[in-house]
Order: C-alpha cells, then sequence, then structure tokens
C-alpha cells in the first residue's frame, strides 16, 4: 500500500508541474486532461500524505519505544497514542480503499437528460413531466441548474420528450444512474372507475462533451431549419427559427426549436448531438473492452426497467438493488439522495468485490 500511495504522490507532482509547461498550456486537449487528472488525484494525494504521516509517526514511535533508555512514564504515553494511531490507520485504509477504486473519468462532468414518455399516452406524457420536475427540483437541492435545451409537450401539461442541460460540480455522479425505464402505477385523472393503469417513461443521462472529445466534420452533418411548431412563443410559425442536424456516419439526428434564435437552436443542437456522439463512442469502447456492456449497477440501457414508482402505495423500488422506499412524494418532490446514495453504495460494493 504504501509504494502505490508514494506513486500516487510522485504522480500528483509530476502532472504539477506538466501543467506548468508552456507547451502542456498551449495544447488544450492535453492541458484539458491533464487537468482532469489533476483534479481527480489530488483528493487522493492529500489523504494519502496524512496516511503516510500517520505510519511513519507510529514507526518513530516503536523506535522510541524500543530503546532501553526510554522513560517509563513517556512509554505509556507512547502505548496509548499508539493504540490510537492504529485506529486511525485502519480507519484511513478503509477510507483509501473507497478513493482507490477506479474512478469513472465522466463523474465531474454536466449531464444531458432525456426523458421520453413510453406505453401509455397521455399518461406516460404526463408522468414524463413528473421525472423532469422531480429531477429539476432534485438538481436544486444539490446547486445545479437545470436548462430545457429542446421539449415536445402535449396540452394538458405532459412531455412527449423533454432534453435538458443540467450543470454544476459532479452532475454526472449523481444522475448516471438513472437511464433506464422508469414504470408508474396510478390511478388517471381521467379513470372514472378507479383502475391502475400501468404507463414508462425511457430516461438516458449523458456526460457532456466538450470539444476536444468529439471531432465532428462539417462535411458530415446536414443542418436543416423549419418553422417551429407548438407552444412556445411570438416567434414560434413565423421565422425558420427550428433546427435539425443530421449527423450522416452515425445517423443521429438532433432537433431543437424551443429557444427564439435559430443560432440559439443551433448551438444547443449541437450540445446534444456531440454527447450522444461521446457516449456511443464510449459504449462501444466499454464493449470492446469487457466483450459486454455492463455496469455495475444494470447496463444503463434505456430499454432495462430499472424502477417501479407506485402511486396508491406510496412506494418506489428500485429493482436493480432491490431497493423499496415508501417515500414517494418526497422523492418526487426532489428528496433523493437516500436513493441515490443506496446506488452509489451498491455500486463501491460491486468493485471492491471485484478486486
Amino acid at each position: 500500500m504504501n509504494t502505490r500511495l508514494h506513486d500516487i504522490l510522485h504522480r500528483r507532482d509530476e502532472i504539477t508541474s506538466l501543467l506548468a509547461d508552456p507547451d502542456i498550456t498551449s495544447n488544450n486537449k492535453k492541458f484539458t486532461q491533464l487537468s482532469r487528472d489533476f483534479a481527480e488525484i489530488e483528493p487522493v494525494a492529500e489523504h494519502a500524505e496524512k496516511h503516510l504521516q500517520l505510519v511513519q509517526q507510529l514507526q518513530d514511535n516503536q523506535e522510541m519505544l524500543a530503546d532501553p533508555d526510554c522513560d517509563h512514564e513517556l512509554k505509556e504515553l507512547m502505548e496509548e497514542e499508539n493504540l490510537e494511531l492504529k485506529q486511525a490507520i485502519l480507519d484511513s485504509d478503509e477510507q483509501l480503499t473507497l478513493l482507490l477504486l477506479p474512478k469513472d473519468p465522466n463523474d465531474q462532468r454536466n449531464a444531458i437528460l432525456e426523458i421520453r414518455a413510453g406505453t401509455g399516452g397521455d399518461e406516460a406524457a404526463l408522468f414524463a413531466a413528473d421525472l423532469f420536475r422531480m429531477y429539476s427540483r432534485y438538481a436544486e437541492t444539490q446547486g445545479f441548474k437545470v436548462s430545457i435545451l429542446s421539449s415536445s409537450e402535449i396540452g394538458i401539461g405532459g412531455y412527449k420528450e423533454i432534453i435538458a442541460q443540467v450543470t454544476g460540480q459532479g452532475v454526472f455522479s449523481r444522475f448516471k444512474f438513472e437511464s433506464g425505464t422508469h414504470r408508474v402505477q396510478r390511478v388517471p385523472e381521467t379513470e372514472s372507475g378507479g383502475r391502475i393503469h400501468t404507463s414508462a417513461c425511457t430516461v438516458a443521462i449523458l456526460p457532456e462533451a466538450e470539444e476536444v472529445d468529439v471531432n465532428i466534420r462539417p462535411d458530415d452533418i446536414r443542418i436543416d431549419v423549419y418553422r417551429a411548431s407548438g407552444a412556445g412563443g411570438q416567434h414560434v410559425n413565423k421565422t425558420e427559427s427550428a433546427v435539425r442536424i443530421t449527423h450522416a456516419p452515425s445517423g443521429l439526428v438532433v432537433t431543437c426549436q424551443d429557444q427564439a434564435s435559430q443560432h440559439k437552436n443551433k448551438a444547443q443542437a449541437m450540445k446534444v448531438l456531440q454527447a450522444r456522439l461521446f457516449d456511443k463512442e464510449q459504449s462501444e469502447a466499454n464493449a470492446e473492452r469487457s466483450g459486454i456492456r455492463k455496469d455495475m449497477v444494470g447496463s444503463g440501457d434505456r430499454s432495462e426497467r430499472i424502477r417501479t414508482y407506485n402511486y396508491p402505495q406510496g412506494r418506489l423500488t428500485d429493482h436493480r438493488i432491490n431497493l423499496t422506499l415508501y417515500k414517494l412524494d418526497q422523492i418526487l418532490g426532489g428528496d433523493m439522495n437516500e436513493l441515490i446514495d443506496a446506488l452509489l453504495s451498491h455500486h463501491q460494493a460491486e468493485l471492491l468485490a471485484a478486486q
């Protein structure tokens, strides 16, 4: 362990030196990657320094205790101190074990949140709106900012689709396990017989890509502009402000019409396209490395049913970790920490078991 910690400290010092190199600072891609590496290694390095200091202090005490000329009262004090040091080292070992688990390089990124109504018609669209409110309220409690990039509304307050950007420190780390199919069981307001209906929405959480991550050649995309439709303000149906971007090599299509100007819609559509391409590249790389794409807490596949929201019982069940919470109203109101912390803890436990 001590050898590994010294290696970490050496790597931290090496990155610090590189970040001060003019050749690196002038290379945007290298500088961005090294900055990320430093942000990831610095907390571990700080803890490593404290751990090594504790180990060194214990060794120094033990050497003094081995000295036959050591004062008796001093020996008693050091023996007491050594008990405390040994416990501190054990605690530090546990924390380091977690800190040294394989890191998701995307954890500190912003995220693109995509929610789409699935089976269930209008009821599914209303559930999509409920999910968006839940995530928006949760983001607010964490100090994150949510900006709608694109939406397709229905007249009764639901969404066929809504795409948003969530920005802040460590957004992706808190949202990344939300990808998949979310199922709701409740009695629709229009149901006179009181029968429970089941509908579903799919959620996708994509790490936001930067320009240095994805190279989109102008020749590979086709940009179409058209008049926006639906509710949205005075610009709707009067100017060709809506934008559709088609990426020929991948077949991906992104549309955006929520902003009043064509320029803003194009910028937001490109942001979503970059995130989808980045996610696609990473998924393919993961599949190639592991033979099959599978994360510790579910695959992240949108077709995978990950959670059920049962309104009559006030119950939420996450099927991946067999967690049931009878606090549905609070969770839908944005109180998601218990749920997300449980998913993260399960993920860490699986990583520890794999090691």
